[in-house]
């Protein structure tokens, strides 16, 4: 081709040229696989090896796959000609892997559509600022925004905008409270429950009984989710696909216009 595919080190690296024959490569596999179970009737062949089952790998953001996203699993459940592989990664790298070939689907937040690929609005991700019990009283006795300035907030990771957001349009951006963080959506659940600091919890993920309480009814924030796939005329994707819509439909997501 008369172009450097690979860039050496440890590991090695496909080069920009080097990533699109990679994206080809693996969209041509899924393709090959769909035709072969295709050709086998999607039964068990004479020579009693098992028929190609087509590969699908999908990028979901935490959240997303803590709260609505494994309803896809049950309408999955029974294709036998799917393996699905799940990836857990946030917004930042999904984009990447798209481009990559290493997921062939993503759930994001971004509604820009990768190159090679089509995107669609899947509903809307309700956060609110929660706390226990005792931690409001604690820290929340007087005027709300005071408290928000001085309280230990929780963070999913370091590139966690959810409650720095809330921070800077309550206090401005140079209020700094001590921070934690727990990068897993159940256990960040769980460390607000149990009172390391308030954070933006999905509607969704609120266990009720009072275990959490809002700090302010109008604390709350809308996260757009969409479904990002490869431009590709597979079977096994666009089951992979309705699967996915069918989900967010039957999960609470907020049917928001996207914007």
């Amino acid at each position: 081709m008369g172009t450097v595919l690979i860039r050496r080190g440890k590991p090695a690296q496909p080069t920009t040229a080097g990533t699109v024959l990679l994206r080809l490569a693996r969209q041509v596999d899924l393709l090959a696989a769909e035709a072969m179970a295709e050709l086998s009737g999607g039964g068990i062949p004479d020579h009693e090896m098992a028929p190609e089952r087509a590969a699908v790998s999908v990028v979901v953001n935490a959240d997303s796959l803590a709260t609505w996203f494994p309803g896809t699993f049950t309408l999955l459940a029974q294709d036998a000609r799917l393996e699905l592989e799940v990836l857990r990664a946030d917004e930042s790298v999904s984009a990447e892997l798209l481009r990559s070939g290493a997921a062939m689907a993503a759930v994001t937040t971004d509604g820009r559509a990768v190159q090679g690929c089509t995107t669609e609005f899947l509903g809307t991700l309700r956060y609110t600022a929660m706390a226990s019990p005792a931690f409001r009283k604690q820290w929340f006795a007087g005027d709300p925004a005071s408290g928000l300035a001085v309280a230990p907030v929780v963070d999913f990771d370091r590139s966690d905008q959810l409650q720095r957001s809330l921070l800077r349009s309550i206090c401005g951006s140079e209020v700094r409270p001590p921070t934690h963080y727990v990068p897993d959506s159940s256990q960040f659940v769980r460390a607000v429950i149990d009172g390391l600091g308030w954070g933006m919890v999905p509607d969704a993920q609120d266990p009720g009984q009072d275990s959490l309480v809002v700090l302010d009814p109008g604390w709350t924030q809308d996260v757009a989710l969409y479904w990002q796939r490869w431009k590709l005329d597979s079977p096994a994707l666009g089951r992979v696909s309705t699967a996915v819509r069918a989900a967010a439909r039957g999960s609470g997501l907020l049917e928001l216009t996207s914007v």
